[in-house]
């Protein structure tokens, strides 16, 4: 109940797609997204980088250590581990991954962009889909539409994190930013393409409603991320979560 009041106050979109899911995959998504809301928050509190930097080796300790924390969402996240076997992996490079913005330096090229999405965006659908019983032949079906989904979202972050002082696109002209968006759609496709392969853990991929939509947009209109533009209307966004979440196609 803690994760998922988290998840309510601080990931609205996908607390919205949670509550669309059976009510047994809940509990289990509740506690990865309120793991990634505090692993994505840890670098933004303090102004001090060394402090950042601790606060996420204290969730990379939390992954590692054998024995739960008594925390609202370490001591959940523990259990979820163990009882939905994720791996440590995937977890400990989710948190690393965060690192990155911690600093202002840029990434280094495309291939370390790739790779933050990687960890971040498409780490997180894949731990989630494997805590609603994913198969691991699934991993690269799910994880190419989690990269698609992480890619908007942190296009839409993109005025924010400039805000503050970072550089969060390696090329940011028009041109470059739409064939971003061109991959992630590439991506999306890939994935529904190996859809049967996903099964049961279809409501893991829910959290992605709005990627193909909003990729769609930067297509069409690169400037709409660098003016704060990209984002549907709420009849829109209400809309396509439903029938996603009826239809069971992501």
């Amino acid at each position: 109940n803690a994760c998922a009041a988290l998840v309510e106050r601080g990931d609205a979109e996908r607390f919205a797609a949670v509550m669309t899911t059976p009510v047994a995959a809940r509990a289990p998504l509740f506690v990865l997204y309120a793991f990634n809301l505090e692993v994505a928050r840890a670098p933004w509190v303090t102004k001090e980088p060394m402090i950042a930097e601790m606060r996420l080796q204290w969730w990379r300790d939390v992954v590692a250590e054998p024995a739960p924390r008594a925390h609202e969402v370490a001591g959940p996240l523990h259990a979820v581990i163990r009882e939905a076997g994720l791996p440590g992996g995937a977890l400990d490079r989710m948190v690393s991954a965060r690192v990155w913005d911690v600093y202002k330096e840029p990434f280094e090229d495309a291939a370390d962009f790739d790779r933050y999405i990687e960890e971040t965006g498409a780490g997180l659908m894949w731990l989630a889909a494997k805590a609603c019983g994913a198969a691991d032949r699934a991993e690269p079906v799910v994880r190419a539409f989690g990269w698609a989904a992480g890619l908007a979202g942190y296009l839409r972050a993109v005025p924010e994190l400039e805000a503050r002082g970072r550089i969060p696109l390696v090329d940011g002209r028009p041109q470059a930013v739409r064939d971003l968006a061109r991959q992630g759609l590439e991506k999306i496709a890939a994935a529904r393409a190996g859809r049967r392969l996903v099964g049961r853990a279809g409501p893991a991929l829910l959290a992605g409603w709005q990627a193909e939509a909003l990729l769609k947009q930067v297509v069409a209109d690169p400037q709409v991320v660098a003016e704060g533009r990209m984002g549907l209307s709420e009849f829109s966004r209400r809309g396509r979560l439903v029938w996603a979440a009826l239809s069971g196609r992501w």
